[in-house]
């Protein structure tokens, strides 16, 4: 019996981190940004191509943001954490949303959520004085 009680409480517990961990789905797949950089999004993976790699540890739905690991193999900051603070558009096509990076060598999870430079309400210049990245979804 507390064998079968265990086990649930440890899938009742599983069920909400994965329901927290879930990417949205206007943020996943393949995207291109107003540089011509080119990105592959899904629930536990950010690739900003060609090698950097945002090993995703959580996402925030509801306030707009994703906590990440950097890659060890990363150009720079390998294995420190990063912040990236999104936001959907309007009347913008065919740009849907942009992301901002709040942080992106902060030494721990916890550093990293606590850094809020982002302002959704001017996202020319919302990012520490420079525009949100524009997204659009490409093909590949």
């Amino acid at each position: 019996m507390k064998k079968a009680y265990l086990l649930l409480i440890i899938s009742l517990l599983s069920i909400g981190t994965y329901a927290q961990s879930k990417a949205p789905a206007m943020q996943k797949g393949s995207f291109m940004d107003d540089y011509k950089i080119t990105y592959t999004i899904n629930d536990t993976l950010w690739v900003q191509k060609p090698n950097a790699k945002y090993h995703i540890v959580k996402w925030n739905e509801k306030e707009q943001y994703i906590i990440a690991r950097n890659d060890k193999n990363n150009p720079s900051d390998g294995g420190l954490y990063t912040r990236i603070d999104y936001m959907t558009f309007e009347n913008m096509a065919p740009f849907l949303w942009g992301f901002c990076l709040s942080a992106y060598n902060a030494e721990t999870e916890a550093a990293a959520e606590a850094i809020k430079i982002a302002d959704r309400a001017n996202p020319r210049k919302g990012c520490n004085g420079f525009p949100f990245s524009r997204m659009k979804r490409v093909d590949e």
